[in-house]
């Protein structure tokens, strides 16, 4: 006995008397790169969405009839910086450039992207600042990658990382935003891409550190929904149930997307015309209908707290999927997430309305959950943003909207560049 006790003494003595080593993957040139790209895209982030609150409020002066001539003069000029700085491209060639261009985003259209953004969000089209907020961080991480002289998959990477600093600046939720930037390029070998997870979780928490400093932004909820109980399994089936109706105008969406994606694209017509005319026809919808003008970060607050009647509802809800159908078709600029779950919102409320007994969070949720897991297939990063932004803590009905979503989604993605042929003939 004697013996083992002083075996364990001289082996804890050993140990004492060894030098403290920090974990050298923690403290490494690696660790402050990712660290270096979060802080630069939390900057970013922070210094658009300021000048976006600016130029929003300016154009939200114009009320009544003179909304038309204001969304329509912003489509034009929107379409004029696409026209004459360069087309910055749209979601699926983020996807596509990730995947098949070493994970290369080119910086040098962020000028365009940012200032047709700042035209189409600022005068209340129906699409976010999140898409390009990914494409302008995701290219800076390509641009901090060159000057590190990193190649290959460490490139990637960073520029993965780098999408993640500015979709978690925006919606405050690190691991959403991480595992968002990896599921946004679906497709059978995106596993290859899990590990940049690291570098997009360093990155999201030093971006969202930086832009919660910039715009003074603290922890909570987006949205004001009622606190949910938790009343038994059949929640479960409920969330599917809810889930099941999102889905199906997940589908709806993209059919009338498709449909006016045939329309703007009958004759081959300068962007900047295209953009006049979506302008004239959002302003329009937006002159009938007030509560569909912007991207629904503010309006979905509205529509939980303004006890609307249940045909003012469904009038809301066709209008709002026609208005970020013609917002996307007609070349505007931004992202479709927040509207879509406006959509989720709306489509929440009306099954409360047929069914009062359902459980009006719970309903919302799980139609939000489900609409965009069905039109983006981000089940994961989706689920816990929708946590986030909601403060919804119970993950696993939300998690069974999404699933249920993702699965019924369409074969042919909504984004192209998510395709799986895509990539076999690439």
């Amino acid at each position: 006995m004697k013996i083992n006790r002083r075996r364990h003494i001289i082996r804890a003595l050993n140990i004492l008397d060894q030098p403290i080593r920090f974990n050298p993957f923690v403290f490494s040139r690696t660790f402050f790169m990712w660290a270096i790209t979060g802080l630069v895209g939390g900057t970013i982030a922070g210094g658009y969405w300021i000048i976006l609150e600016y130029f929003t409020e300016f154009l939200a002066e114009f009320q009544g009839w003179m909304v038309i001539p204001t969304m329509a003069v912003c489509g034009l000029l929107a379409g004029l910086v696409i026209h004459f700085i360069g087309d910055p491209g749209e979601i699926h060639l983020i996807v596509n450039n990730i995947r098949f261009n070493k994970g290369k985003l080119d910086p040098k259209n962020n000028p365009s992207m940012i200032l047709s953004s700042l035209f189409c969000v600022a005068s209340g089209g129906s699409l976010g600042p999140e898409a390009p907020l990914v494409q302008v961080t995701g290219s800076t991480g390509t641009w901090l990658g060159k000057i590190f002289r990193l190649k290959g998959e460490e490139l990637r990477s960073l520029s993965i990382a780098g999408m993640a600093s500015g979709f978690t600046a925006l919606f405050g939720a690190p691991l959403g935003g991480s595992l968002f930037s990896l599921e946004i390029l679906h497709h059978k070998h995106a596993v290859e891409y899990y590990k940049a997870i690291i570098p997009a979780l360093v990155a999201s928490c030093f971006s969202y550190l930086m832009f919660a400093l910039i715009i003074h932004l603290g922890i909570g909820a987006a949205w004001d929904l009622k606190a949910y109980h938790y009343t038994g399994v059949y929640d479960f089936a409920f969330a599917t149930a809810f889930g099941i109706v999102g889905t199906a105008f997940g589908w709806i969406f993209i059919f009338v997307v498709k449909f006016f994606k045939r329309i703007f694209e009958y004759r081959k017509i300068p962007i900047y015309i295209k953009t006049l005319a979506g302008g004239i026809i959002l302003g329009i919808i937006a002159f009938y209908f007030p509560l569909t003008r912007y991207f629904g970060h503010n309006e979905i607050n509205q529509l939980i707290n303004g006890g609307y009647a249940l045909n003012f509802l469904i009038i809301i809800l066709v209008f709002k999927i026609i208005a970020i159908a013609v917002t996307v078709t007609s070349g505007w600029r931004g992202g479709f997430i927040i509207p879509l779950f406006f959509v989720g919102t709306t489509l929440g409320l009306i099954i409360h309305h047929i069914f009062p007994t359902v459980d009006t969070t719970l309903a919302i949720v799980s139609c939000m959950a489900a609409i965009n897991a069905c039109v983006t297939r981000t089940p994961m990063s989706t689920t816990i943003i929708l946590g986030t932004l909601t403060g919804f803590t119970y993950f696993v009905p939300i998690l069974f909207a999404s699933l249920t979503g993702y699965f019924l989604a369409p074969k042919i993605p909504f984004i192209g560049s998510q395709s799986e042929k895509l990539s076999e003939d690439q």
